[in-house]
């Protein structure tokens, strides 16, 4: 006779937070992480060859910017996928695809 299997749920991967600038999403992430235990990616700003020229510029760096931000966070999704722990993120992917680089194309910013 074979045992009853167990009906665990898989375990979460990926958890990421959407919201505006000032919501709380990093706020929220610091206290998931802490309460179960998650590891922290945050978006990262320091190596992003982009931001200091788009803030100059947004018309003229608003696609490489965007791009930029949609590869990096694929490549985050990769590894998260690819990994064995649990992620929690204060952006998602889908903001810069649906939120952001709308909102610079609706705003004449981005062709």
């Amino acid at each position: 006779m074979s045992q009853p299997q167990e009906n665990t749920p898989p375990k979460i991967k990926h958890i990421a937070i959407a919201g505006n600038i000032g919501a709380g999403k990093t706020t929220l992430t610091e206290k998931l992480s802490r309460h179960f235990g998650w590891e922290v990616h945050y978006e990262s700003t320091e190596d992003n060859p982009y931001l200091s020229d788009f803030y100059n510029d947004m018309q003229r760096w608003s696609f490489n910017l965007q791009i930029y931000f949609l590869n990096s966070r694929y490549q985050q999704v990769l590894r998260i996928l690819s990994g064995d722990i649990t992620v929690v993120q204060d952006r998602t992917i889908y903001e810069d695809a649906y939120i952001f680089a709308p909102n610079l194309h609706d705003m004449g910013l981005m062709s």
